[in-house]
């Protein structure tokens, strides 16, 4: 049985995995979406009842019937490599690539459907207080008069994107960025805008979960520190226990999301308090693997590679 990892060329962290699987033996193919159907090809027949499909790349190729469990890791956008591209056959690919592995008995980490729902940040913060986290009190909101009321209210507020960072050539970076007392809130009105009630945090947690192990990780923040992503702090990542109470409200998370892998992101208080910032369902674990030796990739090949039924 064969392991399916859908993602790009450049990618660290699907390296790592990769080779926990060569070393455990267990079959694998690489698969990035944006080559279909230039560098890849697929064909799928649903005749009398049955199902059959293939998948190929890079001279091999992998029986739908024969695979073991699919990683979407970081995919590219189906047929972006194509000599013609357009968005006509990147939704024709898409919809025939993502269909026929539906149609798959496999394993998922994670399913698309449940990996799209999972990246919507207003849907993460109520899971989070389904799932017992502390959450700080969050508007997201087009009224100006709203957010002017939220600020009152709350008096410490940061700003943040509400869909993460945005699109484009290059990159534009949005960092979460305390809200000045004199703010003039009227632009609210030009897109929504997420405010969050500032959390005085000592400390930066990364809890990546696979399948039911948890690996916490812990870096030190300097006074004042808003955005732990910008900014060196000094400090580096060490592993950190979890309190029994954090890892119940993980499962719990990531069962109403129905998430295989999480990368949970908490900032933590003066108190111990880990209050619950987001969760990427395809966040990056190699950074934190390689400063602190937890062995989150092996736990992902041992995920992908076992036969027991899925999380």
């Amino acid at each position: 049985m064969t392991v399916l990892i859908l993602t790009c060329e450049q990618d660290v962290t699907a390296d790592m995995v990769v080779a926990r699987l060569h070393e455990r033996g267990t079959p694998l193919v690489r698969f990035d979406p944006a080559d279909l159907p230039a560098e890849g090809a697929l064909s799928t027949e649903y005749v009398r009842g049955e199902f059959r499909g293939y998948l190929s790349t890079g001279g091999r190729v992998v029986s739908m019937d024969g695979l073991r469990s699919i990683w979407v890791r970081r995919p590219g956008e189906p047929a972006a490599h194509a000599a013609e591209p357009s968005a006509w056959l990147t939704a024709e690919s898409g919809q025939a690539l993502y269909g026929m592995l539906e149609c798959t008995a496999a394993r998922w980490m994670n399913a698309i459907g449940a990996a799209a729902r999972a990246r919507l940040k207003p849907y993460q913060l109520r899971l989070a207080h389904h799932s017992g986290f502390p959450v700080p009190a969050t508007v997201i909101t087009t009224y100006p008069r709203v957010a002017r009321q939220f600020a009152e209210q709350y008096r410490h507020v940061v700003v943040k994107a509400v869909s993460g960072k945005p699109p484009g050539d290059p990159p534009m970076d949005l960092p979460t960025t305390l809200v000045p007392p004199d703010t003039d809130f009227s632009n609210v009105a030009a897109g929504p805008t997420l405010l969050q009630r500032y959390v005085a945090k000592r400390a930066d947690i990364r809890l990546t979960s696979v399948g039911g192990e948890c690996y916490a990780a812990r870096k030190v923040s300097e006074p004042g520190q808003v955005d732990g992503r910008y900014g060196d702090t000094g400090h580096s990542w060490k592993p950190v226990d979890v309190p029994p109470r954090v890892a119940r409200a993980v499962e719990r998370y990531k069962t109403l999301a129905g998430l295989a892998y999480g990368a949970f992101d908490f900032a933590e208080d003066a108190e111990g308090t880990w209050w619950f910032l987001e969760c990427n369902q395809g966040g990056q674990f190699g950074f934190i693997e390689l400063e602190t030796e937890q062995p989150i990739a092996e736990a992902v090949a041992h995920w992908l590679g076992s036969t027991a039924e899925p999380e």
